[in-house]
């Protein structure tokens, strides 16, 4: 598993961001933006499992609720403050012709969500609609990650945090799945009894091995302090044809991702946010071998679904493990790095 959530056909993804080279922690830029820009039609669903969550739009995306299709998703800094980010990813979407239809023009439809990095850099100092605006007109296929976009002033409980993406394919259904992630939790990334990531599938995957005693004691007593910062924001994403309620329980079954690989997550502290897309190029056919009893919608979604949270689980990894060091908050690889060999 490896790639990145433009693997799905029609997604494109685009970052700005601001850093200040001599950036030191409370002063100065260290934010941005990510937006994820959807192909026409595409249905969008949320779930919402933190007890802080900024967000914009995530009412509408209700299967209850008449509006059906989203024309971009928006990860952003800023807290609420960087909600204002969407605005400019709707003046471009207008621009370029996408929103919904009304007398005199076009209505975009573009939920947000936001992290809470304000500390790290200059409280002032947070993402307007011009950083929306050129994230979305710099969105395409290729998918940078680490301290970029919305991850630059992201940390991971005591660690830097970062941008992350993966996909997956499914052969058997003809399915692709990806996902993009912001890591900016208050929980942390690593045992610190170990300093290895909470999975022990990771811990193969990315080759890592048990850091000498002297980096664990460090990290672990690092661990003691108490990160102020919260959230963890997440688009999934796939090209299999799913009804909006499906679509929802494709954003739920995704957020096991972050209860495997964060802990503790979902806490009153965090706003975890994880929007899912379905842009519905591909219909997949009844699966002759799905249980009996259950319908073929039921049977398509529970792999996407189990897929769809493999995919951030590994998306997280790969933005923590990208992250470069800024305002004197430490990476992972600066304080375990012979958890690398």
């Amino acid at each position: 598993m490896s790639g990145s959530i433009t693997d799905v056909a029609g997604i494109l993804v685009g970052h700005h961001q601001r850093l200040d080279p001599d950036v030191t922690l409370g002063s100065g830029w260290a934010c941005g933006t990510t937006v994820v820009v959807a192909p026409p039609g595409t249905t969008g669903a949320v779930d919402v499992r933190g007890g802080a969550p900024g967000s914009r739009e995530t009412d509408l995306l209700d299967p209850a609720n008449s509006v059906r299709y989203v024309d971009a998703v928006v990860l952003t800094g800023g807290s609420a403050f960087g909600l204002a980010a969407a605005d400019g990813v709707m003046t471009w979407l207008e621009a370029h012709g996408r929103g919904i239809a009304m007398d005199g023009g076009l209505v975009p439809i573009v939920p947000a969500a936001v992290i809470f990095d304000l500390p790290v850099g200059g409280w002032n100092c947070r993402p307007t609609a011009e950083f929306g605006y050129a994230a979305a007109e710099a969105a395409g296929v290729d998918v940078a990650v680490g301290t970029v976009g919305a991850g630059v002033g992201a940390r991971a409980g005591v660690l830097k945090g970062g941008l992350g993406t993966a996909s997956i394919t499914l052969d058997e259904i003809g399915v692709t799945v990806g996902a993009i992630v912001a890591v900016n939790s208050a929980g942390n990334i690593a045992d610190p009894s170990t300093g290895l990531p909470w999975m022990a599938d990771q811990i193969l995957e990315f080759g890592l091995v048990p850091p000498p005693a002297d980096q664990l004691a460090a990290f672990a007593q690092r661990d003691a302090e108490l990160s102020p910062l919260n959230t963890t924001i997440a688009v999934v994403a796939t090209d299999a044809a799913l009804s909006p309620a499906a679509c929802r329980r494709l954003a739920i079954a995704a957020q096991d991702a972050l209860a495997r690989t964060i802990r503790p997550s979902h806490t009153p502290l965090d706003g975890d946010t994880v929007f899912a897309l379905a842009t519905g190029a591909v219909e997949v056919p009844p699966r002759a071998d799905a249980p009996a009893g259950m319908s073929p919608e039921t049977a398509l979604t529970t792999a996407v679904g189990a897929a769809a949270a493999d995919c951030l689980a590994r998306a997280a990894m790969v933005g923590v493990l990208a992250a470069e060091s800024i305002a004197g908050i430490p990476t992972y690889r600066d304080m375990l790095p012979g958890a690398f060999g």
